[in-house]
């Protein structure tokens, strides 16, 4: 069955509201609530002084109503009690200052005194709740990513150092200590990267980074562990959560978690939400091995830098079934109601401060509905493989941040998107996969793009090369392959885990202004950066046209094997991208979803099941092998390949307007 529903906050609200809420959930077609994320000082106002009777009058009225529960650990937000009895265990940043209590993550996750107390509530729970017949899932904590850099931290991070390094002599090697004099002598003069003179030293940042991910998923397992021996048959997860200030590697995590959930908020008002929606369910599915949970969204709302921007009608929709088309096991919100104080007064809730009488809560009424009709066609629905995968590297993202790069203008996540971007405009399929985590999956694909890739293993760098010598088509992007998995350059010219394949050396890097674009030769554009690329059996497929480059590669292509490995030297435009990465396609024998799809339309596939959306405000005329059938403007159409299905609202022919809001007809 697929999932619908989001963050329930009843201790916000007055008993009186919790039968409303009941009420209105089973009329939207809610399946299950998220309870007790941020609930610990109801749950624990004192210490050791528990009240779980509200608690337990929640999740049974829950029950009754037919809802299930996903029962969350609160520990992302220690009460204040916590904090005032163990200032030690409050988060330090960089520049030495110790926060004080007042928002959420107000925590410390290598202090002792957070870890135990954690433990404590998460075991009080599974005591208590393990067996209640509302319970479908736990989650645990929230958006993993609090970074501290406390003496706690330090200590943590030292025994972590010893671990993946075993000596002094090995670390001061790997981080390159001989530059500036920082050589090592000691385990107790290595510190968390705090504010310093200058520039710190890249391996350092990037090490930490690391142990960051692992301390952080030290702190989930414990309490996973609690919750498991409790009671095994219910699994267990935590809301992944993106962000350049998130230091986590959710492919390493995947494996500790019984179902990948993600929380996903677009920031693009424009066409660009339903590009980031499709980014991020791709993602998502690359991590959960084909399925997976969207954990949180906003319902009505999009968040823009600087302000809010309600959805269109029909928007809620189309952005819930995406997910979905693209594996997720339903669809859940943050949040049911909107309260009203806090932080988070004005955040996007499928209940708003108007009530239910309000445009969300009745397109919501009608997706609840569509997602019980689309439960049994979907819910068990083979994972998909695309024919083309884009590459995803938490850490070479982290490697790329810092200070000290030939240009402030160098963005990872920018340049994945971009590639993730130009095939979604191309209706091309895209799966993602991680070379940092394993590479048993590269032949899966007849094409890889690898955007920014900048820390190679030299065992990931291998399984490149035969990758491509065994047929596959590799298209390699600047800041590939510059760096080992530590940091050092590898030396002799970029790209240079990539040079054989490539058929390339780089000799200088030419970065550009941001605002400048430039044509090559063969009609391509292209802006931010330029390299001075030398030819070692490869083809040149574009020149610069201007400067110190004129005439120089700027795109060559190398057959190597039976297979063929394109570079791109500069940061060709979307449209030059979109219509490089098209050619490549072709030559890989990779074709669209659907050939002759109108360029506002989307199709995916999930199972045997064709999601197709109309992102523009006009009805399209999607043509298929057996026919054709008319996608109203911002509604969606779920067709069978083998046949177009009815107009009738079956289940091969389901449709929605956004007037009518998902329910079929």
């Amino acid at each position: 069955m697929l999932h619908f529903g989001g963050d329930y906050n009843p201790e916000q609200w007055p008993e009186e509201v919790w039968d409303e809420d009941v009420a209105l959930m089973r009329q939207a077609g809610v399946t299950i609530a998220t309870v007790g994320v941020f609930a610990w000082s109801n749950l624990e106002p004192e210490p050791g002084r528990y009240e779980f009777g509200w608690l337990d009058r929640v999740l049974d009225r829950l029950h009754d109503g037919g809802i299930k529960v996903a029962l969350a650990t609160p520990t992302a937000s220690p009460p204040p009690w916590f904090t005032l009895a163990h200032p030690q265990a409050m988060p330090v940043t960089a520049d030495g200052v110790r926060l004080t209590h007042g928002s959420r993550d107000t925590y410390c996750v290598s202090a002792p005194e957070y870890r135990a107390a954690a433990r404590t509530i998460a075991a009080r729970l599974a005591e208590r709740y393990a067996g209640h017949p509302a319970l479908a899932m736990w989650h645990v904590h929230n958006e993993y990513g609090t970074d501290c850099r406390c003496d706690a931290t330090a200590a943590a991070f030292r025994t972590w150092l010893q671990k993946q390094h075993g000596d002094l002599d090995t670390l001061n090697e790997v981080w390159t200590t001989a530059f500036w004099s920082q050589r090592y002598s000691d385990w107790a003069q290595i510190l968390p990267p705090r504010a310093t003179q200058y520039l710190p030293n890249p391996a350092h940042v990037l090490d930490f980074r690391r142990f960051l991910s692992d301390e952080l998923l030290s702190g989930y397992v414990e309490q996973r562990d609690l919750l498991r021996a409790a009671n095994p048959d219910v699994p267990i997860t935590t809301n992944f959560v993106q962000g350049g200030w998130v230091s986590v590697d959710h492919a390493r995590w995947a494996a500790e978690v019984d179902l990948v959930a993600v929380d996903h908020y677009p920031d693009d008002a424009g066409p660009g939400a339903e590009e980031e929606t499709a980014f991020a369910g791709d993602l998502a599915r690359g991590w959960g091995g084909g399925s997976w949970l969207l954990m949180e969204t906003a319902p009505n709302l999009i968040y823009t830098r600087g302000r809010m921007h309600a959805k269109e009608p029909g928007r809620l929709t189309r952005h819930s079934l995406g997910y979905v088309a693209r594996g997720s096991n339903g669809a859940m919100y943050f949040q049911w109601r909107q309260p009203r104080g806090g932080a988070e007064l004005f955040h996007s809730a499928l209940v708003p401060h108007a009530g239910p009488d309000s445009p969300v809560f009745r397109e919501a009424v009608g997706l609840g509905r569509t997602l019980k009709s689309l439960s049994p066609q979907v819910a068990d629905a083979a994972p998909r493989t695309a024919r083309i995968a884009v590459t995803w590297d938490a850490p070479s993202w982290w490697a790329l941040q810092g200070g000290g790069r030939p240009s402030a203008d160098i963005d990872y996540l920018a340049a994945v998107r971009q590639a993730h971007r130009a095939l979604f405009r191309s209706k091309l399929e895209t799966d993602f996969v991680f070379p940092g985590v394993s590479t048993d999956a590269l032949g899966d694909y007849r094409m890889i793009v690898v955007p920014h890739l900048y820390l190679v293993s030299d065992e990931a760098a291998a399984a490149f090369r035969d990758y491509v010598a065994e047929g596959g088509h590799l298209v390699v992007g600047h800041l590939s392959g510059i760096a080992d998995p530590a940091g050092r350059i590898r030396l002799g010219g970029y790209p240079g885990a990539f040079r054989e394949v490539l058929g390339v050396r780089v000799v200088e890097w030419h970065p550009q202004p941001p605002e400048t674009e430039f044509a090559l030769d063969d009609g391509l554009r292209a802006s931010r950066w330029a390299e001075r690329v030398e030819t070692a059996g490869a083809q040149t497929l574009a020149r610069y046209t201007a400067g110190v480059l004129a005439g120089a590669p700027a795109v060559t292509r190398n057959r190597f094997g039976a297979g063929s490995a394109w570079y791109l030297s500069t940061a060709l435009t979307d449209d030059s991208l979109a219509r490089l990465l098209r050619q490549v396609a072709a030559e890989a024998g990779v074709e669209p979803v659907l050939p002759g799809l109108p360029s506002q339309v989307e199709a995916v596939r999930r199972g045997d099941l064709l999601f197709l959306f109309n992102h523009g405000p006009e009805a399209a005329t999607v043509p298929l092998p057996e026919g054709e059938v008319t996608v109203q403007g911002g509604g969606f159409r779920t067709v069978r390949p083998a046949g177009c299905g009815t107009p009738g609202g079956t289940p091969t022919g389901m449709s929605s307007s956004p007037g009518r809001s998902g329910g079929g007809r």
